[in-house]
């Protein structure tokens, strides 16, 4: 009889600690953030290395190795515009370890582009707008234009001659030139490349005549002499260019192009852990020294919450698909 009342006691013991165990023992997400991150975290660009994307994406990775005590591994996963690095960030485990620096062309414009396998805005969360970034027009200097309407002039004269470069077909210079082309019904020849890198070396290289891009991408080159701005794009003076003027101050009215960089998380990702990566970002954006290196660069720094983020992405969506409608721009 003691045997069999010992033995019940022992059971109602376990039975107990088990609850109290259920009741006390954190969740997945909790657990995650408490140690997160305990491992390298990738960084997906899905543009080639060189580019403004990629320039701004490893600025910041640094920024997080610090803050973090873990390695931030930027991996640049070119090709069909940012599809195919895009696709990967949204299949990838949402755990935290796969993030993505995003740009207005993979999330909001390819979208209406190509028969992607994924839907950027439903199979990636946002965390935080990184900057808005400034996009200017250069040239190479032996183009004979110096400014946007000796540029136009220039190709009423010559129509479909003049070429420009691209980061590719349905990303932000190719469509910020469409616009361009759109409002001045101007003809210009499109040659796309796989990311803003290549582009910028052909560009300076004279094989093509102008393009559309980042001021992050594009100051070393002014600086150098090797290329020459013609304007800014969006609707004020960059305080990087005070002497250059924009489109609309050029003869444009009403041209306003800026183009932006953010980190997007896999959609299943625990609310925990991207509330986590939108502080911790927001706090590597906040330090004097890198917010100065991107401003030199000619962007702003905005690290919007998430939920602001998400919203952007929806407007950004809608207006682009109806300029890709109109201008019946098609992927090469």
């Amino acid at each position: 009889m003691k045997t069999l009342k010992f033995a019940l006691w022992i059971t109602a013991f376990c039975l107990t600690s088990a609850a109290s165990g259920q009741q006390t023992s954190p969740t997945i997400a909790q657990a995650a953030t408490s140690t997160y991150p305990n491992k390298p975290v990738t960084l997906i660009v899905a543009f080639p290395p060189g580019g403004g994307t990629d320039i701004v994406a490893r600025r910041v990775a640094q920024g997080l190795n610090t803050a973090w005590g873990q390695s931030v591994i930027v991996d640049n996963k070119g090709g069909a515009g940012g599809t195919i690095g895009t696709a990967l960030a949204a299949r990838a485990e949402p755990n935290g370890y796969t993030i993505m620096l995003a740009t207005l062309g993979n999330m909001a414009i390819n979208p209406h582009l190509y028969k992607m396998e994924i839907d950027p805005s439903k199979d990636l969360a946002a965390i935080t707008n990184v900057v808005g970034v400034t996009f200017v027009l250069v040239a190479h200097p032996s183009l004979p234009a110096n400014n946007v309407q000796e540029l136009l002039a220039l190709a009423k004269q010559k129509p479909g001659k003049l070429n420009y470069s691209s980061s590719g077909t349905g990303g932000a210079p190719h469509l910020a030139i469409e616009l361009l082309a759109s409002m001045t019904d101007t003809q210009f020849t499109h040659v796309p490349y796989k990311g803003s890198g290549p582009s910028f070396t052909d560009l300076v290289g004279g094989q093509v005549d102008f393009t559309m891009d980042s001021l992050v991408q594009s100051l070393p080159h002014i600086q150098s002499g090797r290329l020459k701005v013609l304007a800014v794009l969006s609707a004020k003076r960059s305080p990087v260019l005070p002497a250059v003027p924009t489109v609309a101050e050029s003869g444009v009215p009403g041209y306003d192009f800026t183009n932006w960089f953010g980190f997007v998380a896999p959609a299943q990702t625990p609310k925990e852990v991207i509330t986590q990566l939108h502080r911790d970002i927001a706090s590597v954006l906040s330090q004097p020294a890198l917010r100065e290196q991107l401003e030199k660069m000619g962007t702003e720094v905005i690290a919007s919450t998430p939920e602001q983020f998400s919203a952007q992405i929806r407007s950004d969506t809608d207006k682009w698909a109806k300029i890709v409608k109109e201008r019946n721009i098609k992927p090469d």
